[in-house]
């Protein structure tokens, strides 16, 4: 890289003073202002607004519906269904259920990775209103506009303080809190709650689609291509090419990426409440009731996490999942004393995949401390063992594991022994023993039989 050209990087990253400037002082400093400022308002017919701290762009759209080809998702009639909102925010304040209160945000930023040099220039914000998404973007023409942008987006935030995103809080929304402290002036505006779509996305699709990009979640969940797009880690390069004075014509994409990322979120939010209120009518598959399954159980749902595991095994899943959902369902069950249940579904799963070897040990548990029958679980403890072996020839089972399983199972079948003086008891010799602390010293005292112990 040239002499001349890391010069004028350099200049492109100089930061604003940070100096509170009126309007007309804001004018004032027209040559820190790049040439093709004045042509990109003109070009987006966006406006400048000003306040106590300078200038910044604003440019507003409305569209009927979040996205086309996606009936349904547009703006929640009334309040949200609040056993769906536990799930996203289960202690989160009421204001959370009115829609009117949710402010969509997405940020183009100068870097990816974040940190103090990192400016977002792009604020895309989001709402519902008059049936349809109300969409604004704010934009620094240069860094000496930052004070008046952060400004108007912390007036936004208070009259919408429920903030949702993308991938919000492991990004956008701690970058602009470092901003805001950076300014030693604006305080960062208070959130009631902050909603990020990222991680429900996750257990709801990754398994049926992989990638859990945005644009991935359009197309493939909700059936929406967005069209020509450009690629994100071309955005700071452009807009460190407008401030060293190249033409503002660059930018245009980059503000129809914003749109298009915030049109794509509020579709997502809709679909992802849709489908978390009422997942019989909008599941689509197994394995969207698998992860909704998944949620449920991470936020203590018992309950609502049982019934969409069973309903999520009857769409027929992929026998790997399927595995999955049969052995959570079979450790709910078992947590909740259903052993009728528990003991069907891990007697389906024998075999020498990691769920089938706990079906093995989990039956091993149950014969020799609840059924009381040690001959039974030593039959399954050598099964177990010799299953292991299989999928360690296989090579389906981590050394690691291999080890720590085997060293469990034999020390089980050990243990079998020292209860039965001369070898295994005989079938129904145990029935009348009593499973006292004493006979089996094994066991601390006052220990029950609950998942992942015996």
């Amino acid at each position: 890289m040239s002499a001349s050209s890391i010069l004028g990087r350099l200049k492109a990253l100089r930061p604003a003073s940070g100096e509170p400037t009126t309007t007309s002082e804001a004018r004032g400093r027209a040559p820190e202002i790049p040439e093709g400022a004045e042509r990109l308002v003109r070009l987006l017919e966006a406006n400048i607004h000003a306040n106590e701290f300078g200038e910044y762009v604003a440019l507003r759209k409305w569209y009927a519906e979040p996205v086309t080809d996606a009936p349904g998702l547009g703006a929640p009639e009334g309040e949200l269904d609040p056993a769906a909102l536990q799930l996203l925010a289960p202690n989160a304040s009421r204001e959370i259920a009115d829609p009117r209160q949710w402010l969509f945000l997405d940020t183009e930023t100068t870097g990816i990775t974040g940190g103090t040099g990192t400016y977002a220039f792009m604020v895309g914000l989001a709402w519902w209103d008059a049936g349809g998404l109300e969409v604004e973007q704010l934009f620094m023409r240069d860094y000496s506009d930052e004070h008046s942008l952060l400004v108007a987006l912390a007036e936004r935030i208070v009259e919408r303080p429920i903030l949702v995103t993308f991938n919000g809080k492991s990004f956008d929304w701690p970058l602009l809190e470092t901003r805001y402290r950076m300014t030693r002036s604006i305080r960062p505006p208070t959130l009631r709650a902050h909603l990020d779509f990222l991680h429900p996305a996750r257990n709801l699709w990754r398994l049926r689609i992989g990638s859990t990009r945005l644009a991935e979640l359009e197309l493939k969940v909700l059936g929406w291509n967005r069209g020509s797009d450009m690629n994100s880690w071309m955005i700071p390069q452009l807009y460190f090419d407008y401030l060293r004075g190249g033409p503002p014509e660059p930018l245009l994409p980059i503000f129809h990426h914003n749109q298009m990322d915030l049109r794509g979120l509020a579709a997502l939010a809709a679909r992802t409440l849709s489908l978390l209120a009422n997942p019989e009518e909008h599941g689509h598959d197994g394995l969207e009731l698998f992860g909704l399954s998944r949620i449920c159980e991470r936020r203590g749902e018992s309950a609502r996490a049982r019934k969409h595991y069973a309903q999520s095994i009857d769409r027929d899943l992929p026998a790997e999942t399927d595995r999955a959902a049969r052995s959570s369902l079979a450790r709910l069950a078992k947590r909740d004393g259903d052993f009728a249940l528990a003991l069907k579904l891990w007697e389906e799963m024998l075999g020498n995949s990691r769920e089938g070897l706990e079906a093995y040990e989990q039956l091993a548990i149950y014969y020799e401390h609840r059924a009381r029958e040690p001959h039974r679980a030593a039959a399954l403890a050598k099964k177990a063992l010799l299953e292991l072996r299989n999928a360690s020839h296989l090579g389906t089972i981590a050394a690691g594991v291999y080890r720590e399983r085997r060293i469990r199972l034999e020390q089980r079948l050990a243990r079998l022994e020292r209860k039965s003086p001369g070898g295994l008891l005989a079938p129904g010799a145990a029935e009348s023993r009593q499973d006292s602390d004493e006979s089996n010293p094994d066991r601390p005292k006052g220990e029950k039989f609950h998942a992942g112990t015996g």
